[in-house]
């Protein structure tokens, strides 16, 4: 059977199991027909994730020319629910393509306790994909190097990055694919504004600091919650990280919390934040490396980067999605 019919199968088995785990049918004729009914809506909202997955992953590949002819793309699997959904949706993506790149999973066995090793290889072998375990004691390098209590995701980061690059190149990939998703993306952006006093954040593609490898985020434009719920979906084998994942007062989680909180209170606030990073206008910020604010001279010529002296609205932001965002509404 070739990949294409593969995926079909599994998608039906995952949204069969799916909608059998959730909808136990009754004896009773009525409850049997309200559990039908019930379980058709699953199906349903199951199929219409998967779309919306693959729709926002294949326009992030198109906005960022991502994936090219001949590509070999390499997505780093960790166990986790989001590179799960990465090499789930790109298998999805390669066989409606138009263009064609070859898939090789990747991952990287970091020799952490109680880490199950047969639980990768077992699986990418079901699925038909080609895939290559890296065995490396980083674990133990960054426990040795890291005071207790100390947050280990500097160290490991490095160690996994120099890794992955070097198996890039023993691959033969010309993409390395990661499974940050737009949560991770606005999370990195305020972790470097709160506390490291820049305005930077995790892009969709990059030249890595090696100069010798281009990395990609399809996922760019991917909530978590819908990796979330499209892992539960897929029943993906989810390994646990014990490194980093048991430590509990990362910067990370208290922005992780501020973002929960306010898509609870704010609705669209976040959305409109993520649209703001591909909206940048730098002679309205404060760089002079990035704008020549130096050099700048009242000319007598009219710009549309100039600066407006008096908005008619000074308390409203300007939404994406057409509605007007209040400075109350920010400050709150």
């Amino acid at each position: 059977m070739n990949d294409m019919n593969n995926s079909a199968v599994l998608d039906q088995v995952a949204t069969v199991e799916a909608v059998e785990t959730a909808v136990a049918i009754p004896a009773n004729p009525e409850a049997q027909q309200a559990a039908k009914k019930k379980a058709e809506k699953i199906a349903l909202e199951n199929n219409k994730l998967h779309k919306r997955l693959c729709r926002l992953v294949g326009q992030a590949i198109g906005d960022f020319n991502m994936i090219e002819e001949g590509d070999k793309v390499m997505v780093c699997l960790s166990g986790g629910k989001d590179s799960y959904a990465l090499l789930d949706i790109l298998m999805t993506l390669r066989e409606r393509a138009p263009i064609h790149f070859d898939i090789v999973a990747v991952n990287l066995d970091q020799k952490q306790p109680n880490f199950p090793p047969e639980i990768l290889p077992a699986y990418l072998t079901e699925l038909g994909v080609a895939f290559h375990i890296e065995n490396q004691d980083t674990y133990s390098i960054v426990k040795r190097l890291i005071p207790e209590g100390k947050t280990t995701c500097s160290l490991c980061s490095r160690l996994r990055r120099g890794i992955l690059y070097r198996v890039a190149d023993e691959l033969g990939a010309t993409k390395i694919a990661l499974g940050h998703h737009r949560d991770d993306i606005l999370e990195t952006f305020f972790l470097n504004m709160f506390f490291g006093g820049k305005l930077k954040g995790m892009p969709a593609k990059l030249q890595s600091d090696d100069g010798k490898h281009i990395v990609i985020r399809p996922m760019a434009y991917v909530k978590e919650a819908d990796t979330l719920r499209y892992a539960e979906v897929k029943g993906f084998p989810i390994i646990p990280c014990d490194l980093c994942g048991s430590q509990e007062n990362l910067q990370r989680k208290q922005i992780k919390a501020m973002m929960r909180d306010w898509d609870k209170k704010f609705p669209g606030r976040v959305e409109s934040i993520f649209s703001s990073l591909a909206n940048v206008a730098p002679s309205h910020l404060m760089d002079p490396k990035l704008h020549g604010f130096k050099d700048l001279k009242a000319d007598g010529v009219a710009s549309p980067l100039g600066d407006i002296a008096f908005d008619e609205e000074p308390c409203a932001t300007p939404s994406p999605f057409g509605a007007t965002i209040s400075l109350q509404s920010i400050t709150d």
